[in-house]
Order: structure tokens, then sequence, then C-alpha cells
């Protein structure tokens, strides 16, 4: 067993920057993901304006092109409200693959100094100043470190153990198809009516596939809703599927008005969607990052004051609360739905 500075799990954008901002400045970093990289990760991969700034910020060179796929260019998003009126932002951005992606930014926080391990983290005790990890690799076995930041994503069942609080989900499911629709691919459309999900249903095109897809909180009613989706696609936009190759069901917050954020426990800090950090459209990335980034800095700022990291930490974040409140507001103002929902 070896004592690290901080444990990381989760090798997404939160917990990737949150390792590398801590390596680069010498700190000891394990950084644990419980599924072989570049793993996959259901969602939209479009990287907006502010991802690809932050990107340049904490990774020191622009997204690589074996990240993207076509159409690289995102050009912003496109909203049909409960009403059917549209609402545009245009925005520069990029399409990616998650896979590629979190599989970049794990080798630049890997060249940074951080050993970047497989492996399922299954408990997490903190006692006398010290954070144990319990993982479980070839066989289980135990790491300690002073600190732990827990980005391991939605389901997060390490925050559940700890907080002992199961949260609530929105249930995706989307999928890839071969055909043609009368759209431009280089935007990412939500719609928001009530009539073809419970949450949001959307469309974008990645490497020539039309995705689709719908959200719901109950499961038994994903075929109802998808098959309404795509009955209002082919009358809309003249959708026609050819061939559908795959689909695929995941698991998002359920973000709610007023954007609640859990922050940590003690020694242990949550970053990104296992804190509550997701724009309430589902944009994780920039507030991921951001969330990580601030969680180390933290830490570093703090070493040896443990009973102030919390705060800080807390404080550091208020701007993402906000952002992400902000962002709830504007999506309430377009859809009469989003300000009634809990």
């Amino acid at each position: 067993m070896q004592m690290y500075d901080v444990i990381v799990v989760g090798a997404g954008p939160a917990g990737c920057t949150a390792s590398k901002v801590l390596a680069e400045k010498g700190y000891k970093v394990l950084l644990v993901e419980k599924f072989k990289m570049p793993r996959y990760k259901s969602c939209s991969g479009v990287l907006i304006k502010k991802s690809m700034e932050l990107v340049k910020t904490y990774f020191g060179e622009d997204v690589p092109e074996s990240a993207m796929c076509t159409p690289t260019e995102n050009r912003g998003m496109i909203f049909t409200n409960d009403e059917g009126k549209e609402y545009r932002f245009e925005q520069e951005g990029l399409n990616v693959w998650r896979s590629h992606f979190d599989g970049w930014l794990a080798k630049k926080a890997g060249e940074s100094g951080a050993e970047v391990r497989d492996g399922v983290a299954l408990s997490c005790t903190e006692q006398d100043g010290i954070v144990e990890v319990s993982l479980h690799g070839e066989n289980n076995y135990t790491e300690s470190a002073r600190y732990v930041i827990d980005g391991e994503g939605v389901v997060g069942t390490l925050k559940q153990k700890i907080t002992r609080e199961i949260p609530g989900y929105i249930t995706t499911f989307q999928t890839f198809n071969e055909g043609s629709i009368d759209l431009d691919p280089h935007y990412f459309y939500a719609y928001l009516q009530p009539e073809l999900s419970e949450y949001d249903a959307w469309f974008n095109v990645k490497d020539d596939l039309l995705v689709l897809g719908v959200s719901v909180k109950d499961t038994e009613k994903i075929s109802h809703y998808y098959g309404r989706f795509i009955a209002y696609m082919e009358e809309k936009h003249h959708l026609r599927i050819s061939r559908q190759t795959k689909g695929e069901k995941w698991l998002m917050p359920h973000i709610r008005p007023g954007c609640r954020v859990d922050y940590g426990v003690g020694r242990i800090l949550f970053a990104g969607e296992i804190a509550g950090f997701l724009n309430p459209m589902g944009e994780g990335i920039s507030v991921g990052m951001e969330s990580g980034y601030c969680a180390a800095s933290a830490i570093m700022k703090n070493f040896d004051e443990p009973q102030i990291v919390y705060e800080v930490y807390k404080q550091s974040t208020e701007n993402l609360k906000s952002y992400m409140q902000r962002q709830w507001s504007l999506v309430g103002g377009m859809a009469g739905t989003f300000r009634e929902m809990e």
C-alpha cells in the first residue's frame, strides 16, 4: 500500500483535469478509472467554445484531431420549445467522440506525472487524517491518500456509500442510424415538447450517423417517446432511416431548479456530474473541467489545513453554480415545461 497526496476516482473531464493540475505541481496522484481507457461514454460529444478554451488553459494545447468526428465543426444549438418555437444559439464548437477525447485527457494527466490505473473504487473511509480507498483490479486491495477527489460520473457508487443517498436519474436512450434528414449537421438540436420526452429529445450527427435520442424518468416509456420522436422527425424534417447501427441506454443526473451541488465530505471532494455540476441541458464537459480544477486548487492551496479545503472549494465554484442556475432560467424562459419541472 502506497501513500498518495491525492487519489482521483474517474478519468472523465473532472478527474483528468484535477489529476493533471495536481501532478504537474509535484503532488503524488493516483488516477483510477473503472474501465480500461479509452472507454466509451454516451454523450453528445459537443465541445462548446468554453470547453475548448478550458482544454487550452488546463492541458496546454488544442483538442487533437484524433478525438474529433465529422462534421468536426459544431456551430451551436437549436432549441424547439413546448409550443414549437425555435431558438438558435450560434457558437463555435467541436464535435468529438468522448472515448477518444477522455482517453487523450487521461494520457495528458499521465504525461504530467499522475499514475493512471484501471480499477473500481469499492469504498472510501477517512480516519486520523488519512483516506483509505478500497479498490478492485485483478484482486481487492487498498491505497491511501491525504485527499480524494471523486469524479466517477453519474452513477457514483462511491458517493452513494459515503453519503448513503440515492440520487435521482434521468434515463437517456439514443440510436445511431444510417439515413438522411433535412437538417444542417453542424448543429445540435434539442426538442422540449412534453409529448416527445419527459425531459428533452435531441438530434445530432457523428461520422455521418444520425443520432436520435429521448430522455425519460420512467424507463418503461422509452419505446413510447422514442416512437413519437421518430414520427415527429419524419414529419417535420423528412427523416429517413435505412439502418440502425446501435441503440444504447445511459443515465444522467436529474437536474432540478436550484441546481443542488454536493461538494464532498471531510477530505473527500466531489467534482463533475457526481457533484451535480451539469448544465440543465446536459452539457457537462466545461463545468466538469472547472470543478475538477477548483477541487485540485483548493487542496493545493490548503493542503495542511483540511478543515478549510471544503469551504474554499465551495466558494471557488459559486460561479459555476450561478452559471447552471442561469442556464436553467434560460431554458425555463423558453419552455414552460421546464419552469414547472420537479
